[in-house]
C-alpha cells in the first residue's frame, strides 16, 4: 500500500461494562467526521474501533449481574456498534479485545518486549483505581485518597506477584519523542501535560495480573499460566492487532483522561518492542450535562439513542461538533440542543433547501445535465480543510453555516420570487448560483452530516428539482 494515499485513525476502545453514553457518541463522530474528510481529500482511509473486553471492571460487572462474562461482553459489544450504526459511523474495522487474534497478536507484544529484556517480576503493593485500571502513587490521589477521573470510589490496595515493565528506561527517549513532535499531541496544553507527567519521573509499572484477581479472564501471559496480561497492555494493542497492515496509525482520537496511556505507556511499549510509533494524538475534552459531569449516582447519563431516535442521527451528530469545542469541556442539555436544532438545522440549514427547492419546482427550471459534488473529491477551501486538519469542527462548521447566510441574504437580496412574478431573464442565474452553492454546501457537510448530505446531494443534482419534506422538522 503506498504510505502517502493512506490515512489510518483510530478510535478510543472503549470499556464494554456498560452500555455507552453520549460521550462515546461524541468521540465516535468525531472519529467518523475526520476518516470522511480524508476519504473526500481522496485518501485510503481506514477508521478502527473496538471494544476493550479484559479489563477488571467487565469481570465486576458480570459478577453483579450475576452472568459470564463473555455474556455481559458480547451483549455490550453490540450496544456500541448498534450507537455507531445509528449514528452513520463507519467503523472499517471493529477489534474485539476477547478475539482470538487479538489474544495471538499481544502474546507477541509482549514476547518482543521481553526479548528488549524489559520485563521482569516482583512482589508488589499498591492502590488500584478500577475505573482508570491504574495503580496510583498516594501524591496523584485528591484530598480524600480518590482517584480524580473517579471521586467517591475508594482504590483498591493489591498486594501481588505481578510482572513489571521497564517503563523507566524509556523516559529520556519518550521526552525527545514528544517535544520534537516525532509523535505529536494536539492540542499544545496536552503536550504540555505529557512532558509535566515525564518530568516527574517514569517508574516501572506493573504489567499483570493474577488468575485469581482477574477470575481467569484476559489474555494470557506467555509461558505463565498463573498470570492474565494488565489491560491497558492489551488494549493497546488493538490498535495493532485490529489492522496489522495498516500499522503505525496517522492517527489516535482519546479523550484527556487517558493520554498518559497513548503518550508515554503505549509508546514505549512499541520502543521496547522495536515497532513503528503512531505519527499523531488527538486529545479532546469531555461532556458535562446541565453543568455537571456525567454520573450514574446524579441520574444525568444521556442516552445518545434516545435522542437519535427522537431527533435523528445528523441532529446530534450536529450538536456535538458544532456546539462541544474538542478543546473545553462542553455541556450538553435537551434545551440547548432544541435550540439549537431549530436555529441552524430546521430555521437555517431545513428552511434554505425547502425555499430553493420550491423556487425551483414552481418556476419549473431545468438544470443542463446532472451536477453533484458530495460524491466526488472535495475541492479544498482552506478555511474550512484547515479547521478540520486541526481538529476545530466547530470552526469547519460555523464556516458552513456562514456559507448558508450568505446564500439566504443572497435570496433575499435578489428576490427571485418576484423575478418568476414579472417573468424576469434574471431568475435563471439567480437558481443556477443558488443551486451552485446549495451543491457546494452539501459537500462540505458530508463529514458532519453524511445523511442529510446526501439527501441534498439527490434531490438537487436531477434536471428538474422537485421540493420534499423538512430536512428538520421544527420542534
Amino acid at each position: 500500500m503506498n504510505d502517502k494515499s493512506k490515512f489510518y485513525i483510530t478510535n478510543a476502545i472503549p470499556y464494554v461494562n456498560a452500555k455507552p453514553h453520549i460521550g462515546h457518541a461524541m468521540e465516535f463522530v468525531q472519529s467518523d467526521a475526520i476518516a470522511r474528510f480524508h476519504r473526500q481529500m481522496g485518501e485510503n482511509v481506514l477508521l478502527l474501533c473496538g471494544a476493550d473486553e479484559n479489563a477488571i471492571k467487565n469481570v465486576q460487572a458480570a459478577e453483579q449481574e450475576k452472568i459470564s462474562v463473555q455474556l455481559l461482553v458480547d451483549r455490550n459489544r453490540k450496544l456500541f456498534e448498534d450507537l455507531a450504526k445509528k449514528l452513520n459511523v463507519k467503523f472499517d474495522v471493529f477489534q474485539r479485545g476477547s478475539d482470538a487474534n487479538h489474544h495471538s497478536s499481544s502474546q507477541n507484544l509482549w514476547e518482543l518486549c521481553l526479548k528488549s529484556g524489559d520485563i521482569y517480576k516482583k512482589q508488589y503493593t499498591g492502590l488500584y483505581c478500577i475505573g482508570c485500571e491504574l495503580f496510583y502513587e498516594k501524591s496523584e490521589l485528591n484530598e480524600n485518597g480518590e482517584c480524580f477521573e473517579h471521586p467517591g470510589k475508594k482504590l483498591e490496595e493489591v498486594s501481588e506477584e505481578n510482572y513489571f515493565f521497564k517503563l523507566s528506561k524509556y523516559q529520556k527517549e519518550i521526552e525527545d519523542i514528544i517535544k520534537s513532535n516525532k509523535v505529536r499531541i494536539v492540542p499544545e496544553n496536552r503536550k504540555t501535560e505529557a512532558l509535566n507527567f515525564l518530568k516527574q519521573g517514569l517508574k516501572d509499572i506493573s504489567i499483570s495480573r493474577s488468575n485469581k484477581r482477574a477470575k481467569n479472564w484476559g489474555v494470557n501471559v506467555p509461558g505463565d499460566e498463573t498470570q492474565k496480561m494488565y489491560v491497558w497492555f492489551d488494549a493497546l494493542n488493538i490498535y495493532r492487532s485490529g489492522a496489522p497492515d495498516w500499522w503505525p496509525a496517522n492517527l489516535h482520537v482519546v479523550g484527556k483522561g487517558i493520554l498518559r496511556f497513548h503518550a508515554i505507556y503505549w509508546v514505549a511499549f512499541l520502543l521496547s518492542a522495536k515497532l513503528s510509533l503512531p505519527k499523531s494524538i488527538f486529545v479532546h475534552e469531555y461532556i458535562t450535562v446541565n453543568g455537571q459531569k456525567m454520573s450514574k449516582t446524579l441520574g444525568n447519563v444521556i442516552d445518545p439513542i434516545e435522542i437519535i431516535d427522537k431527533y435523528g442521527p445528523d441532529a446530534l451528530r450536529y450538536y456535538l461538533l458544532r456546539y462541544i469545542s474538542p478543546f473545553a469541556d462542553g455541556d450538553f442539555s435537551e434545551s440547548k440542543f432544541t435550540n439549537a436544532y431549530n436555529s441552524d438545522l430546521a430555521n437555517g440549514l431545513g428552511n434554505l433547501i425547502s425555499r430553493v427547492a420550491k423556487l425551483c419546482e414552481n418556476s419549473n427550471y431545468t438544470q443542463m445535465g446532472s451536477n453533484s459534488r458530495a460524491s466526488e473529491h472535495l475541492i479544498p477551501i482552506e478555511e474550512y480543510s484547515e479547521a478540520i486538519f486541526k481538529f476545530r469542527f466547530n470552526d469547519a462548521l460555523s464556516f458552513i453555516w456562514k456559507k448558508i447566510a450568505t446564500l439566504d441574504k443572497f435570496i433575499n437580496d435578489e428576490k427571485p420570487w418576484d423575478l418568476f412574478k414579472n417573468g424576469d431573464r434574471r431568475l435563471k442565474g439567480v437558481l443556477a448560483h443558488s443551486i451552485d452553492q446549495i451543491q457546494e454546501i452539501a459537500a462540505l457537510l458530508e463529514p458532519f452530516l453524511p445523511e442529510i448530505s446526501q439527501k441534498i446531494e439527490e434531490q438537487f443534482k436531477e434536471a428538474k428539482i422537485k421540493s420534499g419534506k423538512p430536512l428538520f422538522p421544527r420542534i
